[in-house]
């Protein structure tokens, strides 16, 4: 058996790839994906964005400030999805042993899958020139004998790379990296570790786990030191099914008008449903998120008779559960829709007849936007506030 079995594939700049795969006039060019307003985040940004000092999570503004010829594009889920779907499905034609950990990114236990396919470092490369040839993008890949130098070695091969640190590689790879680039050493924690000279993970890594408690705590403390030596015992955990889905949406201006706010929860709750019969499952529970002018977050949740997955459904439980919600005249920041307690489509009986009959009008919806894009069709309250009506 081979010594590093364990890859971690990462699409590189997922989103803004997408992007460019959409219109290749992009290509070449600073390109984010996000909001563009006062508020808005970046989400992904290519890497002649990266260029210029823009990230991820980065807020719109600075990103402007960086870079003013940036070229800023709307979230497309329903292209991500689609490409992640392929994406996911080269994965399995090597390993059933797949573990995604979002849509463009997973790791893989290639250990049985040698004797079909060559050694890790080959189904690595195999693995790169099929997502490029049948997905459009690249990806970088990291080969190790654990997820988390794995996960470290596809980072440090990005973009469009192939790290392999095998397992007498593994103590000198980890030995110069920053300490923060442990998992479960934020900021705080990098700053206490600091103070005492700890600034390598082979500083951490030589340091008795005795002194890391009393600074750490036990549990911290023998988590880290045994990462910093290499140890990681955790297993590829293939896929699980999603426990919840949900959208929401932060808006430009604060909305205190109680049509425009239905509004957006009726878009919301169209988006969670399409999602839900995409994937293949209803939900018993809808929850609604709702974020105030003043940061205040206020959360509902209502248990259904019947598990949906029809927007009609999820709709008119949030706006109720918006009616139930203190005070009468609100100004909100951001609102969500989430759906929980999920089960598969065909584990229950169908819906009744009024339920079926929206179903069957949102599936026609379904197929509309997949062919035309996303908001070719929908309520018509929808379409006039695309308008500007």
């Amino acid at each position: 058996m081979s010594t590093e079995p364990i890859l971690h594939v990462d699409i590189d700049s997922f989103y803004a790839s997408v992007e460019v795969l959409k219109d290749p006039s992009l290509a070449g060019k600073p390109v984010v994906v996000g909001g563009p307003g006062a508020r808005g985040v970046v989400a992904s940004a290519s890497y002649e964005a990266r260029k210029f000092g823009v990230r991820s999570a980065m807020p719109a503004v600075r990103a402007r400030r960086l870079c003013p010829d940036i070229v800023f594009l709307p979230s497309d889920f329903e292209a991500y999805r689609a490409h992640s779907h392929r994406f996911r499905e080269i994965l399995c034609s090597y390993t059933p042993l797949v573990e995604p950990i979002s849509l463009d990114e997973a790791f893989l236990d290639v250990s049985g899958a040698t004797m079909l396919f060559g050694s890790p470092p080959e189904i690595a490369a195999k693995i790169r020139a099929d997502v490029e040839r049948e997905v459009g993008v690249t990806c970088s890949v990291g080969v190790a004998p654990t997820k988390f130098v794995a996960k470290l070695a596809s980072d440090d091969c990005k973009p469009n790379g192939l790290l392999v640190v095998s397992a007498d590689g593994v103590l000198p790879f980890l030995e110069p990296l920053p300490v923060g680039r442990l998992w479960g050493v934020g900021e705080k924690t990098g700053e206490t570790l600091g103070r005492l000279g700890i600034r390598t993970i082979g500083d951490l890594g030589r340091t008795p786990e005795a002194i890391l408690e009393r600074l750490l705590g036990p549990a911290s403390a023998h988590h880290l030191f045994q990462l910093a030596n290499g140890v990681d015992d955790r297993d590829v955990i293939p896929y699980e099914a999603p426990k919840s889905v949900s959208h929401e949406e932060t808006f430009e201006r604060d909305l205190d008008a109680a049509e425009d706010i239905l509004r957006e929860l009726l878009d919301l709750s169209g988006r969670v449903a399409a999602r839900l019969r995409e994937d293949g499952y209803r939900a018993r529970t809808v929850v609604l998120k709702a974020r105030l002018a003043n940061f205040q977050t206020l959360t509902r949740s209502r248990t259904l008779a019947d598990a949906t997955d029809v927007g009609a459904d999820l709709y008119r439980t949030v706006a109720e559960l918006y009616g139930s919600l203190p005070g009468q005249r609100r100004r909100i920041r951001l609102l969500g829709v989430q759906a929980t307690g999920l089960i598969p489509a065909g584990s229950e009986q169908l819906a009744m007849l009024h339920g079926e009959r929206w179903g069957d009008v949102e599936r026609t919806l379904d197929r509309i936007e997949r062919r035309f894009g996303r908001g070719a069709a929908g309520p018509a309250s929808l379409i006039r506030r695309d308008r500007g009506s």
